[in-house]
């Protein structure tokens, strides 16, 4: 029987204050299920949920039985905890202005 062949994917999970960045050797033909569940993080950090937490690769939400393929960036999603379109809204009906990267801008100084 022939070797299949192995490649590094790597499996990233985050979560404040705590990022895992993991790499793990996968074979041809393993999904994303496998890789995830051979990476040790299901058993690092139990409130991971494979049955209702999202996954993707490279930021492009995909399917558990997708197939990994070399250099892989298979991530693990974090339910969000409010809605950004509502929090936008809010903020708005508040009349706060928002910076680029969110949250309360800071005043302009006039000169």
């Amino acid at each position: 029987m022939a070797r299949r062949e192995t490649f590094l994917v790597e499996v990233a999970y985050a979560k404040p204050g705590q990022q895992m960045l993991l790499s793990i050797e996968a074979e041809e033909g393993m999904t994303l299920a496998q890789v995830i569940e051979r990476s040790g993080l299901l058993a690092q950090f139990p409130e991971i949920d494979l049955a209702t937490s999202k996954v993707g690769i490279f930021s492009k939400l995909s399917k558990l039985d997708a197939t990994v393929r070399a250099r892989d960036r298979i991530e693990i999603y974090r339910p969000l905890i409010a809605d950004p379109k509502a929090v936008r809204q809010q903020r708005a009906a508040e009349g706060k202005k928002m910076s680029r990267g969110g949250g309360d801008a800071a005043p302009e100084e006039e000169g």
